[in-house]
């Protein structure tokens, strides 16, 4: 029996003597696994762009916006000064056992001006719950209370990026800003959460008391009008009781009967980002697929190339058998010519995947991440390519009769 240590030399010695032939063998692997590669990397990115999107909006969340409404056989849009109160918002907090927190929003744009430095930024009426629903956290200072809610103070919160536009690397705490032309005391100073996956500043913002938007900056039209409601639901499991929960209170507080549509929409944020999600990763596992065709036309070749060698090698065949070597001998070459040639283009075609990610990364803008899985996945696959496609090859050799072998010209 030939020692397995001979066998790899043989074979290593033959992939050398038609080095060409032997690369453009190995290119459709390469080709396969560096397609898988880097579409599991597109793909497990983009699953981590979502993660994070849902972590910047908070956890547990839930949406309630102004629906549409049809007077006359006319289906309009409700104005969104007059469809959700912070009554609503109050009530929800209190007869929605699976609701944990509440925050009202009146959103608008202003100009923010301290000394000589001005910013245009959004600015969000709310509560103090806004920093637990949205998980946004008070990097210095202190929150809104209820009794700037009770009194409209005219106090705010900046975001990182209006801060450091209106004040640099001073400390904007106690200072006063005047909005709009209103001037008001900086309470405190959010901590940076970046940009969004949309690619928006989500420090570029300012919180002032929900009660301050109404009546000093943006005003209401309605009986206390708001752009949203956000809740954050006690828990994942609860989300869809909260959702159904909150759709009965509205529909009671704003007298809508049966069979009336509603005027208002709640979305469940948590529901669009895991759809989102799972079409991404069906996405992937797509391209994946589509990608692991080359793998396919990367083996048949290596079939192919290796019934070529097989037939050219036959007088080489029947001398080495004749010189005693077994049958399993000359399966095993086969074999391991087929299995290197797999495995050097798995290891190419990782390289040449890594570095497609990264250049996508780069130049495309799109988070890639390669996972050990997906580089464990496509070296043994391209192994186990190998392996099938070259064993009827290998076999085709070892079956050769010694005494036709040698005649074979």
């Amino acid at each position: 029996m030939i020692p397995p240590g001979e066998i790899l030399r043989i074979s290593f010695r033959s992939l050398r003597a038609n080095k060409m032939r032997s690369a453009l063998t190995m290119l459709g692997i390469i080709i396969g696994v560096a397609a898988v590669i880097a579409m599991f990397a597109v793909g497990t990115g983009a699953n981590r762009q979502i993660a994070e999107t849902i972590s910047g909006m908070g956890s547990n969340l839930l949406m309630i916006l102004p629906g549409a409404t049809t007077s006359g056989g006319a289906r309009m849009r409700l104005s969104s000064d007059s469809a959700l109160t912070l009554e609503d918002a109050r009530a929800i907090l209190e007869e929605c056992p699976a609701v944990e927190d509440v925050a009202p929003v009146r959103r608008g744009t202003a100009q923010i001006v301290y000394g000589n430095a001005n910013w245009s930024t959004t600015v969000w009426g709310t509560n103090p719950s806004i920093t637990n629903v949205r998980e946004w956290v008070i990097e210095s200072g202190r929150n809104m209370n209820d009794s700037d809610i009770r009194s409209a103070s005219k106090v705010c919160i900046l975001g990182q990026t209006v801060a450091k536009e209106l004040f640099g690397g001073m400390n904007p705490i106690g200072e006063i800003v005047r909005v709009n032309k209103v001037p008001m005391q900086v309470i405190g100073l959010m901590e940076s959460k970046g940009g969004s996956s949309t690619g928006s500043d989500q420090d570029d913002i300012m919180f002032v008391p929900v009660t301050t938007a109404q009546k000093r900056l943006f005003g209401s039209r309605g009986p206390g009008g708001l752009n949203n409601i956000m809740a954050k639901a006690k828990s994942s499991e609860l989300l869809s009781e909260a959702e159904i929960q909150i759709g009965n209170l509205l529909e009671l507080r704003h007298r809508i009967r049966p069979g009336q549509e509603r005027d208002f929409t709640i979305r469940n944020l948590q529901e669009f980002m895991d759809a989102a999600r799972e079409s991404t990763r069906i996405m992937a596992l797509l391209l994946a697929s589509i990608a692991s065709v080359s793998l396919l036309v990367g083996g048949i070749g290596i079939m192919n190339i290796m019934l070529v060698s097989v037939t050219e090698r036959t007088r080489e065949i029947g001398i080495r058998m004749a010189l005693g070597a077994r049958t399993r001998d000359i399966l095993a070459q086969f074999l391991s010519e087929a299995i290197i040639m797999s495995l050097l283009g798995g290891i190419f075609g990782m390289a040449m995947g890594a570095l497609g990610a990264t250049l996508l990364s780069r130049y495309a803008g799109w988070q890639t991440i390669i996972s050990p899985f997906s580089v464990v996945l496509a070296v043994a696959f391209s192994a186990g390519i190998g392996i099938f496609f070259g064993f009827f090859p290998a076999w085709k050799a070892s079956q050769l009769n010694p005494i036709d072998a040698l005649r074979h010209e």
